[in-house]
């Protein structure tokens, strides 16, 4: 069986491809998905539909545009991987996790051990908690494989 793994959440760290890359070295069998990772093209998704000076309006609008194609993916995925970083707060990584809460996707954070708290209701609603993109290696590794 090939599994969708939608990934959701910080786009300024490497996590991604770490995840991606030790799947394929494990061999596993996972198709993975993202949200738009280009943080300029994610904020212009909305400009095709006609410019817009006000701020407010424009993030608006983009977001729309860009909740076609996360809903679309969280809504088929298998399971996903929300990452939460250090930089900044993801309010959009949370809402991915209550969405996938409220289809009841399962889904693994990834964050450090120094956001737990913040994060309790969030991983409350988790299947498990990760602190490396390896130990989400691993945990999809159990997963998917028959054995």
């Amino acid at each position: 069986m090939n599994w969708n793994v939608y990934l959701s959440g910080e786009i300024h760290t490497d996590w991604r491809q770490k995840i991606m890359q030790g799947a394929k070295d494990k061999g596993l069998d996972i198709t993975f998905t993202s949200a738009v990772t280009e943080h300029e093209a994610s904020d212009a998704a909305g400009d095709v539909l006609g410019k817009e000076d006000n701020g407010f309006w424009r993030d608006h609008q983009s977001s729309k545009v860009n909740a076609i194609r996360t809903k679309n993916m969280i809504q088929k995925c298998d399971i996903a991987i929300i990452r939460f970083g250090d930089k900044y707060k993801q309010w959009n990584a949370a809402f991915d996790a209550g969405y996938c809460a409220a289809l009841g996707k399962p889904y693994i954070t990834l964050h450090a051990e120094d956001i737990i708290h913040p994060l309790k209701e969030v991983d409350a609603a988790a299947m498990a908690w990760a602190q490396t993109p390896e130990q989400v290696v691993d945990l999809l590794k159990y997963v998917v494989s028959d054995s």
